[in-house]
């Protein structure tokens, strides 16, 4: 259920009629607009925002790892109205073992190398991303160094002799 604060208001009420069910909490915190996505949701919510509400800029996407709890991992997307000077932030939590979720680079072309970081760093797979491989550690690395499971000093790693 929705604050009062919450349930009112436009972009909110708008995303309620256009994708019943979709929101499953939400709050506004020092002005800021946060909605919590069902993950299965999360691709037919931002092709709505996006070609409905303006919703034309994806700012990041980022993810939280919130381990031993489960959902393991929250994928956070920070969207912005151009137009509207509106700015929105959602939230989808994830679990921990094999963690997935729609990619959004269909919608917005920018979610790209955002969900490539989120994937090298977290190990969260992005279905039906164009390219979905690592972006900042070797191709070779193991692990994902972003997991609070990861270990302090990292994992050894040895250069193949060439």
């Amino acid at each position: 259920m929705l604050p009062p604060d919450v349930h009112t208001l436009p972009v909110v009420v708008a995303l309620e009629n256009a994708c019943p069910g979709a929101i499953l909490s939400g709050r506004v915190h020092r002005g800021e607009l946060t909605l919590e996505i069902d993950p299965a949701r999360i691709l037919e919510t931002c092709r709505y925002l996006c070609s409905e509400r303006g919703f034309s800029r994806i700012s990041s996407v980022t993810a939280v790892d919130w381990h031993p709890a489960e959902p393991r991992f929250e994928v956070v997307y920070h969207l912005h109205a151009i137009q509207q000077h509106e700015r929105l932030r959602l939230k989808c939590r994830i679990p921990g073992a094999e963690p997935s979720l729609d990619s959004v680079t269909a919608v917005w072309r920018g979610a790209d190398w955002y969900e490539r970081e989120a994937f090298d760093l977290f190990g969260i797979q992005f279905l039906g991303h164009p390219n979905l491989r690592r972006i900042l550690m070797p191709e070779e690395w193991e692990g994902h160094p972003l997991r609070k499971d990861y270990p302090v000093h990292g994992h050894k790693y040895s250069y193949k002799d060439e």
